[in-house]
């Protein structure tokens, strides 16, 4: 039976991430199957938008009918008051990428209070979503969700088709995740560095998360004498980014923490050996005969990492095999749109 919901969001469903990802084509897969998915653009800016916005935010998801179920992005709503939670009348049911109070850069006080908020805004959920067995974990173990209410919806997969793309030369390490201090981007110019004596090129992808910091990484860049051998390519279209994935004989992303990565999903469906980092639920998402993990902020073993798999042809091929065997295995949108139609019809009951 078709089922009118509604999907909050903090800004443009378009914007370049990995969440906005997930969240648009979760909307575009229940869509597809003919539900009625009304998106509700909240103001931009969270989790700190500014009292105004705040106060807008929660007028529109007051506003929802109390018979339409609402899901809502993690981003907002864990950092919404927990009052104006409490007076929405719509069933909530929330999307959690990642806890708001895992960010990277954090002060204790701040990680604190967004902490206490979104596990008091949580309480008031009807169901939550989350894209990785780990961030079911952490919200079971930190913020008291029951395990019955939680569904892990894994990311999925849109299979390219089209003409194969041949491989660049030298060998392209590509990297693709906003330019955010959480993803560790420096961390993979200075190992980048460190492995200058072998034939590479590399293409850092990612929507600018802030100018101060994207100016620091091409001075990274620049100090390191890489400037003709790193690109930092910032925000590109999807067509380039499967063209960069199909040129691609390396992924690595030096994160520092994600809740799950939708790009490892990318850079298994092109069958990619990866470098990553043994944090969050990359462990999970990166199989390990696909995948070379190192510990967070260690450039030192990441660059060992990546001239492991450059120097060494059998180890790549082994990997890249292993990452197209798992990339094949990937659910497909509308697999994910299905399971979360199950939870609107039981929350809408």
């Amino acid at each position: 039976m078709p089922l009118t919901a509604a999907f909050a969001v903090p800004g443009a469903l378009t914007t370049l991430t990995g969440g906005f990802f997930y969240d648009r084509r979760l909307v575009e897969g229940l869509s597809g199957l003919g539900h009625d998915i009304r998106v509700v653009t909240l103001p931009d800016g969270f989790p700190d938008p500014g009292d105004a916005a705040m106060r807008m935010a929660l007028a529109q998801l007051q506003a929802l009918p109390a018979d339409m179920p609402v899901i809502v992005d993690g981003l907002a709503f864990g950092a919404l008051p927990t009052d104006g939670v409490a007076r929405m009348a719509a069933p909530i049911i929330a999307m959690v990428h990642h806890p708001l109070a895992l960010e990277t850069g954090l002060d204790a006080a701040v990680a604190g209070a967004l902490r206490a908020r979104e596990r008091d805004n949580l309480g008031f959920a009807r169901h939550v979503l989350v894209p990785s067995p780990h961030t079911k974990a952490v919200l079971m173990a930190e913020y008291g969700v029951a395990a019955e209410k939680i569904t892990v919806l894994v990311p999925g997969i849109d299979r390219v088709a089209g003409a194969a793309v041949a491989k660049a030369d030298p060998p392209l390490i590509l990297s693709v995740g906003i330019l955010h201090p959480r993803k560790g981007h420096d961390v993979l110019i200075a190992a980048l560095a460190a492995i200058g004596d072998l034939d590479w090129q590399a293409v850092i992808v990612g929507n600018p998360w802030d100018a101060a910091h994207v100016a620091d990484l091409g001075w990274r860049i620049a100090d390191a004498g890489m400037s003709g051998r790193i690109r930092l390519a910032g925000a590109v279209d999807m067509d380039e980014r499967d063209r960069l994935y199909g040129a691609a004989s390396v992924f690595a992303l030096a994160t520092r923490y994600e809740g799950y990565g939708i790009v490892f999903n990318e850079a298994l469906a092109q069958g990619l050996p990866i470098v990553s980092c043994r944090t969050g639920a990359v462990p999970d998402t990166v199989p390990p005969d696909a995948g070379l993990l190192v510990g967070v902020d260690d450039a030192a073993a990441f660059a060992g990492a990546l001239r492991r798999v450059l120097e060494d042809p059998a180890l790549r091929g082994g990997m890249a095999a292993a990452a197209a065997r798992a990339g094949a295995a990937l659910p497909g949108w509308d697999d994910v749109a299905r399971r979360a139609a199950v939870v609107l019809a039981g929350v809408a009951v």
